[in-house]
């Protein structure tokens, strides 16, 4: 057990922790009460050794923790970092680098989407975690030996984990198929909040375009007022109360007030007043100019979009890589309306093992069959007709099967 209290014990951790090629990092953080999140405890661990720090000690100066965390020389190992670089980012205006994150590579490695710290633990190391202190207010002073220990455990497992995928990441040639997903997670647009685009997260509750330009004003203002208050978004206005009110569009406080979901009496406040008058600037824009609506973009081409997935099925199925790192449901309905559609899925190695046979799907050249209760693909050349699969799942005309991929 080791927790540091103070900036000369942290200062001379991180000029130890500075000499190795590799240092491990987790934080403990509360956000339920607030928008912005607040660290308690940050763990950090060298190849050799590991501490918890005490982020909310009075005699503590966070300066040499955020000076390792830029130093280009240190590789910044996380376990699904975006909150604890989005921390970062708040309190030191910095994103560590370079970065590895260990939920990202297992996706390349195999274990699936989103492994859990847990599930990697068991799976690499053959540990079992206490998480008893999982949950516990990290708020709260003194700290126990047991949330100590917990934290610290956090990150001494996570050395084990970053070695052995990154060896299998080197060993397969795959060390590269991370740098997309590392450039987003180093880049500071990831971690801005701007208000004028709150509404993103909830484009796909508008029905029609008129909707979402009020929808547009009204998350704006939502997402401002939260900053401003640090308030969970929630604590404003609910996500249901703000589409109510956009559907709606009420032009004064009676016509707010008579929804059924708003709190009683808001209408008659500042707030109310301000939420009125985000309705109106909604009212006043373009529809015309409005972004098109999730299922406007979706329906002609369905049945193809549902061939690339069985695809990307069979592909994730052969590699062992995560279907969500290789496409995204959008890029599938990208590709499906446009051959050169400006998608990741088209480009680089996602275009090498997926994009390519997605292409020559769509073109006919491609075919689908169920074999031995898998999918496998077969490229189609001119032959006689019974010579095809029968489970054959793309349209085909006279055409010879030959399987190129299986499970």
């Amino acid at each position: 057990m080791s927790l540091l209290t103070t900036t000369d014990e942290l200062a001379a951790v991180c000029e130890r922790f500075s000499r190795h090629p590799f240092v491990t990092v987790d934080t403990e953080f509360l956000r339920e009460t607030t928008f912005w999140p607040k660290v308690c405890v940050i763990q950090i661990a060298s190849p050799d050794e590991a501490v918890a720090i005490d982020a909310l000690a009075d005699a503590i100066d966070l300066t040499p923790f955020f000076e390792l965390m830029a130093n280009t020389k240190v590789v910044k190992v996380f376990h699904a970092a975006r909150q604890d670089l989005e921390i970062i980012w708040r309190l030191a205006r910095l994103i560590p680098a370079p970065l590895f994150d260990t939920q990202v590579a297992a996706m390349v490695c195999g274990f699936g989407e989103q492994a859990s710290y847990l599930e990697l633990v068991k799976a690499i190391t053959r540990a079992n975690l206490d998480k008893s202190s999982r949950f516990t207010d990290w708020s709260r002073r003194p700290l126990s030996a047991a949330q100590i220990d917990y934290a610290i455990a956090d990150v001494t497992h996570l050395r084990d984990i970053y070695q052995t995928l990154r060896a299998r990441l080197e060993r397969s040639d795959r060390l590269h198929w991370l740098v997309d997903e590392m450039e987003t997670l180093t880049s500071p647009a990831t971690y801005e909040q701007h208000p004028e685009n709150a509404w993103e997260r909830l484009r796909h509750r508008a029905r029609k375009p008129r909707d979402l330009a009020v929808l547009m004003e009204l998350a704006a203002w939502r997402e401002a007022e939260a900053q401003s208050r640090d308030v969970p978004r929630s604590r404003v206005l609910k996500d249901d109360v703000l589409i109510e009110v956009a559907q709606s569009a009420p032009k004064n406080a009676e016509a707010l007030a008579n929804l059924r979901s708003f709190p009683k009496g808001m209408e008659r406040s500042r707030a109310g007043a301000e939420i009125l008058a985000a309705v109106e600037r909604g009212l006043a824009r373009d529809p015309a100019a409005m972004p098109r609506i999730e299922r406007e973009r979706r329906g002609s081409n369905g049945a193809t979009v549902e061939l690339l997935k069985v695809l990307l099925r069979q592909v994730t199925e052969q590699t062992g890589v995560a279907a969500k790192m290789i496409a995204t449901v959008e890029d599938l309905e990208a590709i499906a309306g446009d051959d050169r559609a400006d998608v990741p899925a088209l480009k680089g190695w996602r275009r090498t093992i997926f994009g390519e046979k997605a292409l020559e799907l769509k073109r006919g050249r491609l075919a689908l069959a169920v074999e031995n209760g898998k999918v496998v693909t077969f490229d189609w050349h001119d032959a006689e007709p019974e010579t095809a699969p029968a489970s054959v799942l793309a349209d085909g005309k006279d055409a010879e099967a030959e399987a190129s991929t299986s499970g």
